[in-house]
């Protein structure tokens, strides 16, 4: 990729940080005390968005499907849960330092970044040779060589410009804390680094009391956090942060039909939110995680390059066997089809609500330029929008204020709209262009003749005349989950 487009990529993305900032979606989190690093807050239409997104996913999985059903763990787990898991002893990164920076970096994510820039360049073998030298060296934890592979392949602190590296150790990712009232007494525990296990060790909890038969599954939205040695580009990496996922249980021998349908589900999700063809695609995983036969990254084209924001995984029958084997409790399911207990397989999807609704946001933002007027704005899918329409009297007086807010009072009941008088109406539509507002409701001295009013719509910035027994139906039609779930 060329210079200047790294440089346009890079101010999009800086726009879209400020954007998000300025007009309440994204806030650094204790911003007053000079904040702190990969942590932020979401601001009035943030968590409207993000509710939105989270809502959507959830009635995607357990009001389409029959067999899916919802739990909600706890982030405080029993010790060796993670011990069982395997994060104990093999949740780590590979961790180097620039000497003369002093900044640290993940080795990996710095191979994948140069990989990353050979692919944009049109070097697409050598991404894949250099990526597949780093999955090797990593199995084999070869971490001299991997840094003669970073040095050779001429990777540099982005700050100092130096390939000046420390040794790579292991880092590992989990956050501990003491559980007790009396230090003495006290025992460590973890913050989850994922929601996963929590399903896992309530399986048969949740089989038994929801009647539920195999294959079946269990979603669960819940934050998770990790001692990320650096998280970077806005909230795409944050050390706290909340998964989607979904534990699907399936017959053995059956994992691999499950697991492609499961994908095929979800890029279909992904695309039927209004995110385009060209920006969405599959990456098959070289290196497998040790509980994994199969595993897929459904990926987006950030400003800063295609990353991840959904993986799909056949984890086998690891996690509940692990279980078995360390609470010596059976984690088997009697399968009466076919006469015979055995311990499911498990097909995993798994999201990071922060990076779709990255993702979301990302998509949206728009800089129009129509003659000599721009104009940008959020070109949100209606269902997602945090604010649904903007009831907006032309004037303050001549009894329109008060139609106004009749309209208001009926609706909000069934939608998140907001009531504005200030300012001329070409200033309030514009603001709630930058919000991502679909509709906006102009009540006008003509509305107080026929009761009708003028609706403008985001995107195309046209106006029509409605009927204001009509805006009910109207906006349930457009804001309505339905128009994605068809489109599934």
């Amino acid at each position: 990729m060329a210079k200047s487009a790294q440089l346009q990529e890079s101010n999009l993305l800086k726009d879209i940080i400020a954007h998000a900032k300025e007009y309440g979606f994204v806030y650094p989190s204790s911003e007053i005390y000079d904040g702190l690093q990969a942590v932020y807050d979401y601001g009035p239409y943030g968590v409207e968005l993000k509710n939105n997104l989270k809502r959507l996913w959830w009635e995607s999985m357990t009001r389409l499907n029959d067999n899916i059903v919802g739990l909600d763990s706890a982030i405080f787990m029993h010790p060796t849960t993670w011990k069982a898991s395997g994060h104990v002893d093999s949740f780590n990164d590979p961790m180097v330092d620039n000497k003369d920076s002093k900044k640290r970096y993940r080795a990996d994510v710095l191979i994948e970044e140069k990989a990353a820039q050979y692919e944009q360049a049109g070097e697409v073998e050598r991404a894949k040779e250099l990526l597949a030298a780093m999955g090797k060296l990593l199995d084999a934890e070869d971490f001299a060589a991997l840094r003669d592979l970073m040095i050779n392949e001429g990777i540099t602190c982005p700050l100092s410009g130096t390939a000046n590296w420390t040794e790579i150790r292991q880092f590992n990712l989990m956050f501990s804390t003491q559980v007790g009232s009396v230090s003495e007494d006290s025992s460590t525990i973890y913050l989850r680094p994922e929601t996963a296990q929590g399903i896992f060790v309530n399986f048969l909890n949740v089989q038994k009391t929801a009647r539920m038969k195999v294959p079946f599954g269990i979603a669960q939205i819940g934050k998770a956090f990790r001692n990320e040695i650096v998280a970077r580009q806005f909230i795409f990496r944050m050390r706290e942060f909340e998964q989607m996922e979904m534990q699907y249980f399936v017959r053995p021998g059956t994992e691999m039909e499950w697991y492609s349908r499961w994908a095929d589900t979800r890029v279909k999700w992904h695309k039927a939110l209004g995110i385009p063809e060209e920006k969405i695609r599959r990456h098959d995983h070289d290196k497998l995680a040790h509980y994994a036969n199969a595993a897929l990254d459904i990926e987006y084209q950030f400003p800063f390059g295609f990353k991840e924001v959904e993986g799909i995984h056949s984890r086998t029958d690891f996690d509940l066997k692990a279980h078995q084997e360390y609470s010596k409790k059976k984690q088997q399911y009697f399968d009466p089809e076919v006469n015979q207990n055995y311990i499911p397989y498990v097909i995993e999807t798994s999201i990071g609500a922060d990076r779709l609704f990255l993702m979301t946001l990302c998509n949206a933002y728009t800089e129009e330029q129509t003659g000599e007027k721009s104009r940008v704005y959020l070109k949100f899918h209606p269902a997602l929008a945090p604010v649904k329409a903007a009831i907006l009297p032309l004037t303050k007086k001549d009894g329109l204020p008060e139609k106004a807010k009749a309209i208001f009072e009926d609706m909000k009941y069934d939608f998140n709209i907001i009531y504005e008088e200030a300012a001329s109406i070409g200033k309030r539509y514009a603001r709630q262009d930058l919000i991502g507002t679909p509709f906006c409701i102009a009540v006008d001295h003509q509305t107080l003749e026929d009761d009708t009013v003028t609706i403008r719509h985001r995107d195309s910035t046209e106006q029509e005349r409605v009927a204001i027994s009509d805006l009910h139906g109207r906006l349930s039609a457009a804001c309505s989950y339905r128009t994605v779930f068809e489109k599934i």
